[in-house]
């Protein structure tokens, strides 16, 4: 059986590649899935495993299919790098930036649009999350304020319609895991994580970050204090943990978040946790559809190309 589509829409993350084909109305005909992701594959590897992934689709009309990728297939480590665009800057020209891999299979015609970038003394960068914040921004056209993107490396941006104004990146998911598994923590976060004394153990740790976020590295050390002394248990140690990063991360945005509500663009645990503790300094966090945003950011990009 082929399954017949107008384009394709590709999220390719570091850890997984998922890709969307689309009808001549918009809508989804078909949607696929594997795990090869950017960190999985050398860049000769790219164009097998999207051919791959693309088998029994061909396109309603003469010619290769389009497939517009986002994501780390444009990282300097991926299939062909897509230069950033620096920030400020209007989302609604990424595909201007786009760059055109060699694909061997002549059926396909791949694009990888660009990330952004920032740079005068706050140098940052993401992959992926532009596309997702055009797609908010296509999505409520009038909105304009901070977004908060959880993650392994969370990111906070500043959107006013289509444009980024300015971001910055939090190592929050990752520091969970690196002073879970390999620092001296450790020894107070084996066994069970996901018990029943975690949303406690988060509570307190939010509370501490949110009202201290200068004091992080004193304050981590009561991860494994509490545990030798008051006998806390993995899963209170383990909440405490991720509450104290996020409540720091939070806290140190508390300044930029204003009264607005915050969209949360992430996985829907994750994007809990964060609204969570926004409630705790008043503000509103909103989570929305990841997948429904990064077709919105695609089909965006692409429209753009038809306007011109």
């Amino acid at each position: 059986m082929t399954d017949k589509v107008d384009w394709i829409a590709v999220d390719w993350g570091t850890s997984n590649l998922r890709a969307w084909g689309l009808a001549a109305d918009g809508s989804v005909a078909v949607e696929r899935s594997s795990p090869k992701g950017m960190g999985k594959l050398t860049r000769e590897q790219f164009p097998e495993a999207l051919t791959e992934l693309l088998d029994g689709i061909s396109g309603l009309n003469d010619g290769p299919i389009q497939v517009l990728i986002c994501g780390m297939a444009g990282a300097r480590q991926g299939w062909l790098e897509a230069p950033y665009l620096e920030a400020p800057t209007d989302l609604a020209d990424l595909f201007a930036g786009a760059v055109r891999p060699a694909m061997p299979d002549a059926r396909f015609a791949p694009a990888i649009l660009p990330g952004v970038c920032q740079r005068g003394g706050a140098d940052d960068v993401m992959r992926g999350e532009e596309t997702q914040l055009l797609g908010l921004a296509a999505l409520h056209p009038d909105f304009n304020g901070m977004v908060c993107m959880p993650g392994t490396h969370s990111k906070w941006a500043r959107l006013e319609g289509t444009r980024i104004t300015h971001f910055s990146t939090a190592m929050t998911g990752e520091m969970f895991e690196l002073l879970r598994s390999q620092s001296v923590l450790r020894h107070s976060l084996t066994g069970d994580l996901d018990g029943p004394n975690r949303s406690a153990g988060f509570v307190s740790g939010a509370r501490a970050g949110l009202d201290h976020p200068d004091q992080l590295l004193g304050t981590l050390f009561k991860v494994r204090a509490s545990a030798l002394l008051s006998d806390r248990q993995p899963d209170w140690c383990a909440g405490y943990l991720s509450g104290l990063l996020i409540g720091t991360e939070v806290g140190s945005k508390r300044h930029l978040i204003g009264e607005h509500p915050v969209p949360l663009i992430g996985s829907a645990a994750l994007c809990g946790l964060y609204a969570q503790v926004l409630a705790m300094i008043g503000a509103t966090g909103v989570p929305q559809d990841t997948t429904k945003i990064v077709l919105a950011g695609l089909k965006a990009a692409r429209s753009r190309t038809a306007q011109e």
